[in-house]
């Protein structure tokens, strides 16, 4: 049975229409104060293609905006999806002071000649222009707003895909041997994974909801290999959230640290597009519900604050790293971290993290006695920095820990996460600049 994570006082009130916002990056930092504006916007991002569509796929996005100083979060329905171009003409388009780019993961995007959108394939000039239309559109359609979040614990919907064998070593849930069947039929919950569901909220001053983000850590992978256009499970949420919430509501999916899970329940993996078994996306529909459900109930169960002073503060950051094999490549990775009323500390991350780093950055926070998210996917400049593994997974091995692609150096999430949490400690003014006289 679901339950509802108990929940501080401040975290049902933490944000409302007077509201301080400070961004903090390497040359520049703004403190403003005045009445919280926030906008809100979707759009299909579904190009004219001969690719099968099951499902379109979206872009989504939330503005937050107090005296023309505006931070903006896209969420899009792409595996993976950076553009300097679209951060670049938002900035300047509509005086946005940072950007982020969140990609839900979806391993059924279009595939124009079997390329994704981050292989630069042929739509991508059109998800550009779609993803600055539907950051306009919600410049325009600003509103007075307040802001509470909340969590859910209930069982788990995945399980961590990195199998630890008979020889001491983990090998990714897709290759079987004598003990573990190919793909995990038999749902043996495997960690570590996180079982929360994390929700902000967004609400006018009449109480409306207007907006919600969804966070949670698990791979959009449910239909991987049907060869047709799927948001998959995020887009199956998403549509019942909005559903269920009211007309005009937009729910943001932001992946978790979901670089190593995967769901417990899938359809059959086709060997191509001529494979005559369908792909079976009552399971899709039935995780995605699944979520759905815990995301309305928590929606509904966290009330809009009060009118009271509150405060955001955000800083932009990046670390250059090298590869793990490769030691002639360099990542410049960007992140944030983002304070809101001292008490809900979100952690802005590009990449693949694994879940390790989520569940450690939500401790950390608890004994700071605030309350963290991990925002992962999530790109605002520099390189796409792909799987990070944390130090025992990496040397566990498996996919995305020790083989797949040119990985980044071993310990680049731990170097990471340290940073957002020298950051944060910045962010609360407990990091001091100079030593105590």
């Amino acid at each position: 049975m679901s339950r509802i994570k108990s929940i501080s006082p401040w975290a049902t009130y933490f944000l409302s229409v007077l509201l301080v916002i400070i961004f903090y990056g390497s040359n520049s930092s703004y403190a403003q104060s005045g009445r919280l504006m926030a906008g809100t916007a979707k759009i299909n991002i579904t190009p004219k293609t001969d690719e099968p569509l099951h499902d379109s796929v979206y872009a989504r996005s939330l503005i937050l905006d107090v005296a023309g100083k505006r931070l903006a979060i896209v969420a899009v329905d792409l595996a993976i999806f950076s553009s300097d171009r679209v951060v670049q003409i938002c900035k300047q388009k509509f005086g946005l002071q940072q950007v982020i780019i969140s990609s839900s993961h979806t391993h059924s995007e279009p595939h124009p000649d079997g390329k994704w959108a981050f292989q630069n394939n042929i739509h991508v000039p059109f998800y550009e222009e779609q993803i600055i239309k539907v950051v306009g559109m919600a410049v325009k359609n600003m509103f007075e707003a307040r802001i509470a979040a909340g969590y859910k614990t209930f069982p788990q919907l995945g399980f961590n895909r990195l199998i630890i064998r008979e020889d001491g070593h983990a090998k990714q849930s897709w290759t079987g041997d004598a003990h573990y069947k190919v793909e995990n039929p038999d749902r043996i919950p495997f960690g570590p994974v996180d079982q929360e569901l994390g929700l902000l909220k967004i609400t006018d001053n009449q109480g409306n909801t207007r907006a919600v983000i969804m966070n949670y850590a698990m791979h959009s992978d449910i239909v991987c290999f049907n060869y047709a256009i799927s948001a998959d499970y995020p887009g199956v949420a998403t549509r019942k959230v909005e559903e269920a919430l009211g007309k005009g509501i937009n729910c943001l999916f932001v992946q978790g640290a979901g670089g190593n899970i995967e769901s417990l329940q899938i359809s059959r993996r086709r060997s191509g597009p001529n494979d005559p078994m369908p792909t079976d996306y009552g399971v899709m529909e039935r995780v995605g519900e699944l979520l759905a459900w815990e995301a309305i109930s928590l929606a509904k169960s966290i009330q809009a604050p009060s009118a009271t002073e509150a405060d955001i503060k955000l800083m932009a950051d990046s670390i250059t790293l090298t590869g793990r094999y490769n030691k002639s490549l360099k990542y410049n990775v960007h992140f944030s971290t983002i304070l809101i009323n001292n008490k809900i500390a979100i952690a802005v991350c590009p990449g693949e993290p694994f879940v390790q780093f989520q569940l450690d950055w939500k401790q950390k926070m608890n004994l700071a006695n605030a309350s963290g998210f991990l925002f992962g996917y999530s790109w605002s400049g520099g390189k796409w920095p792909g799987y990070m593994a944390d130090v025992r997974s990496a040397a566990l091995g498996g996919y995305g820990a020790d083989e797949g692609g040119d990985l980044i150096q071993v310990g680049a999430g731990e170097a990471i996460m340290t940073r957002q949490l020298e950051n944060y400690y910045k962010l609360t003014g407990l990091m001091r600049s100079t030593p105590p006289q």
